[in-house]
């Protein structure tokens, strides 16, 4: 078996059953979801807003008006959701592959109140999008999938964008710019910001805006986080 700190292909040990089975033993709450450091929620939701109001005043058509229809990737317990999109959006989509989660958001005051929208309970490597979104989400959920299947899942995305529409990708990145690095405890991979970039282009995308989230407690060691609001090249 290849050592995951020097294989040339780290994505090509991902396994996805392998990443389902770890998330389900994880406790559907926001500490859960985050693994541990549930403190840093509120710091991650409010970059996040900022982030999308920042890309939007790109566009003056858009505006502050609000995003008619998003969609949040590897939703969770649908702390993104409920924390930031449905304050922005009308309805929200849901893509989510462990029921245990799904579960949580359809008990939740958003589905009662009919923020939630269509719920899809499968992996972001077998989704393909019905709608044409406004806004599609996706936040440390990217790192499940080989680079092939990120590359075909951001090109099926990119082709359900309405004609203003967004794909943002936040994610961590490996601060060590020569590799990336395959964690075995939930079957990912931490991509560098310049592999990225080479599969932004792969899947013809473009960047619009690319910043790194701030504010994180540097005494929780996390790795460094960036957002990537994208559309097509063409």
């Amino acid at each position: 078996m290849a050592d995951p700190n020097t294989d040339p292909k780290p994505d090509s040990r991902i396994n996805q059953n392998a990443s389902l089975k770890y998330w389900n033993s994880v406790n559907p709450t926001a500490d859960g979801m985050l693994g541990g450091y549930a403190q840093i929620s509120t710091i991650d939701l409010r970059g996040s807003s900022a982030f999308l109001s920042k890309v939007r005043r790109l566009n003056p058509s858009t505006g502050s008006a609000r995003i008619q229809r998003a969609v949040d990737c590897g939703a969770g317990i649908g702390r993104i959701t409920e924390g930031f999109l449905s304050r922005v959006c009308e309805t929200v989509d849901i893509v989510e592959p462990v029921e245990k989660f799904v579960d949580a958001i359809r008990r939740g005051k958003l589905h009662k109140e009919g923020k939630i929208g269509d719920i899809y309970v499968v992996g972001l490597e077998n989704w393909t999008p019905t709608h044409t979104y406004d806004l599609i989400w996706n936040q440390w959920c990217t790192n499940h999938l080989t680079d092939a299947q990120l590359v075909e899942y951001l090109i099926r995305c990119k082709n359900a964008l309405s004609e203003t529409g967004l794909l943002v990708v936040k994610e961590n990145t490996n601060s060590d710019w020569t590799k990336d690095h395959y964690d075995e405890v939930d079957s990912t991979v931490t991509r560098t910001e310049g592999k990225f970039l080479e599969l932004f282009e792969e899947a013809g995308l473009k960047v619009l805006r690319s910043e790194e989230q701030m504010g994180f407690p540097q005494r929780l060691m996390l790795l460094p986080v960036r957002s990537w609001a994208l559309r097509p090249a063409t």
